[in-house]
């Protein structure tokens, strides 16, 4: 089964997403939309991060996710 991690930094206003291990974290690309997405050595996109995120005013916050499969 597939784990996903997701943090929030409220003082940094970033909401980072893992959907690989973040010790496997060689390097970051700015796609100019300000998310910096997070790669491994071999390139692959282990994870990103949305800068300058801010937390909607709510306090019932839902996160769903879907998994597709060529």
């Amino acid at each position: 089964m597939a784990e996903v991690k997701v943090y929030y930094d409220q003082i940094g206003n970033t909401l980072t997403v893992w959907f690989g291990n973040p010790q496997d974290e060689y390097t970051c690309e700015e796609t100019g939309d300000e998310v910096v997405l997070i790669k491994d050595s071999n390139g692959q996109v282990i994870g990103f991060e949305k800068l300058n995120y801010t937390l909607p005013a709510t306090t019932n916050l839902k996160i769903s996710f879907e998994t597709a499969s060529a």
